[in-house]
């Protein structure tokens, strides 16, 4: 017998798989961007609420996974051990109030991306939209970002600005000084920032193609 808990990790591994937060399989499936948040997962009564079988259809289409897939989903408990990962919008980020002086995610606001656990335990994700990071990475981009890791040259970083600009960069050189970065879009000039100027910076381990 299916649990409600078996099929919404389903749901959560099928977006993770396709390299998406729960919200943006909800949206590429043509539905409400929020179906498939935790919050719709039960009722204000506390009843369970189960995904409809129209959504899950709809969703599998959106992706291109099979209903024998998707019962695999469900069922192989070989998987990855999957956990909740703080996402928020790139262009979001810059807002006050999402990450403390290290780096860390805080506060509210963020949904949630079900992700193959990481070392990191402040780990977080950012989607990306518009073209401006283009090819590296394209509008709806996911990020998993590690505050904690150590940075090295070549590395693919975040970067928060004492202005309260967060954008995404290779590091090219970090001295006590000055902290240069390559744009990941060639049509972008590359940036030397004063380290004073440089809140924090935080390190790339993955993104959704």
């Amino acid at each position: 017998m299916l649990t409600h808990s078996q099929v919404w990790n389903a749901l959560d591994r099928l977006a993770a798989r396709a390299g998406m937060s729960p919200s943006g399989l909800a949206k590429k499936a043509g539905l409400d961007p929020t179906t498939f948040n935790k919050s719709k997962r039960i009722t204000p009564e506390g009843r369970e609420r189960w995904p409809s079988t129209e959504s899950v259809a709809k969703s599998l289409a959106a992706t291109g996974f099979s209903i024998d897939q998707f019962v695999s989903l469900i069922t192989d408990k070989d998987m990855p051990a999957l956990r909740p990962v703080p996402l928020i919008g790139l262009a979001q980020a810059g807002a006050g109030g999402f990450f403390d002086d290290a780096g860390f995610p805080v506060g509210r606001g963020w949904d949630e991306i079900a992700f193959p656990a990481v070392e990191d335990e402040h780990a977080y994700a950012l989607e990306i939209s518009g073209d401006s990071m283009q090819p590296a990475y394209r509008d709806g981009t996911i990020i998993i970002v590690s505050p904690s890791s150590a940075v090295r040259r070549g590395d693919r970083v975040v970067v928060k600005t004492a202005g309260g600009e967060v954008t995404a960069k290779e590091l090219k050189r970090k001295t006590t000084k000055t902290l240069e970065l390559k744009s990941l879009n060639p049509a972008h000039e590359d940036r030397t920032l004063p380290m004073d100027q440089v809140v924090w910076v935080a390190r790339i381990l993955w993104a959704s193609q």
